[in-house]
């Protein structure tokens, strides 16, 4: 199946935006809320009243004749991953982006703080299949190259597998990596359940739940709309004024259920929407990232 993406003149976009981010706290934001592996010893400084008593060196002290403290710097070096889904239903928006832009402006500004912050990513994007992948590693050239890959068209359609991906990452990257999945979660295949489990225990997970408005609402007032399954593209005429209210409350009790099934197995979940701005959610989420694990 082919779709027409207006993706690729974003890449300067993108750069020009992930400037704008260097100015805010998001790269701070993410620095606090993910914790590097270790502390590295950095060196002595003399001993003030206002600093922790335990962190004094006797030795050293004793052999310079005054009292210091040992200073330690951050040791990040973490692994940071990307699961992008970009099956069919993510090619759908009724405001100005549609799910597979957000999710991309999203994703490589996410990218631009965690190398500025000197971590290494890799990135994968799936639908039923495995579509492009990429090892963990630091650098320009890496946000260049994911930059690339999820604005090209040929990546987007296909059904969605999570378990699929989620088997893949145990044998990709390290365990104890980062991974971010970004997904809407339409389309979700039973049995799941077990590869979640097994992720959420090998790696530190966050999930990006991303909806467009008419996932969780139908158009108002409207008579009779013509609507089309985003995987088999079998289309049916509905009427909104009938089954709006029990589709609002069956897409509800659907994120319920799929935040409970998350939650149980120790992953993050942040929700987003695609008519509202990314920047004040995810700065919120990680000052309550920061505050859980502080």
């Amino acid at each position: 199946m082919e779709f027409e993406i207006n993706l690729k003149p974003k890449i300067k976009k993108f750069e020009l935006f992930t400037k704008r981010v260097m100015e805010t706290s998001f790269i701070g934001g993410y620095q606090s809320a993910f914790k590097g592996v270790g502390l590295e010893f950095a060196g002595h400084r003399e001993y003030t009243p206002n600093d922790d008593a335990r962190l004094i060196d006797w030795r050293a002290s004793i052999r310079s004749n005054k009292l210091l403290i040992k200073e330690f710097v951050e040791e990040r070096n973490l692994n940071v991953f990307f699961l992008v889904d970009v099956s069919s239903s993510m090619v759908f928006g009724s405001t100005e982006k549609l799910k597979n832009e957000y999710a991309a402006e999203l994703a490589v500004s996410l990218c631009y703080a965690i190398i500025e912050a000197g971590d290494s990513v890799g990135f994968a994007l799936f639908s039923d299949k495995l579509v492009k992948k990429s090892k963990p590693e630091m650098g320009m050239k890496q946000f260049i190259g994911f930059s690339r890959a999820i604005v090209d068209p040929k990546a987007y359609g296909g059904r969605f597998d999570l378990g699929s991906a989620l088997r893949f990452l145990s044998s990709f990257i390290p365990r104890n990596s980062l991974v971010i999945l970004v997904s809407d979660f339409i389309g979700l295949k039973k049995g799941f359940e077990k590869d979640l489990k097994i992720a959420g225990k090998k790696f530190d997970m966050v999930s990006i739940m991303l909806r467009d408005p008419r996932d969780r609402t139908l158009p108002k007032g409207s008579q009779q709309v013509l609507i089309s399954d985003p995987y088999s593209g079998e289309e049916f005429i509905i009427d909104p004024n009938l089954i709006g209210e029990k589709y609002e409350r069956y897409v509800k009790e659907e994120e319920d259920r799929i935040k409970r099934l998350f939650t149980k197995a120790g992953i993050d979940v942040l929700p987003l929407s695609t008519d509202r701005p990314f920047m004040a959610p995810v700065l919120n989420f990680f000052l309550r990232r920061h505050r859980k694990w502080r």
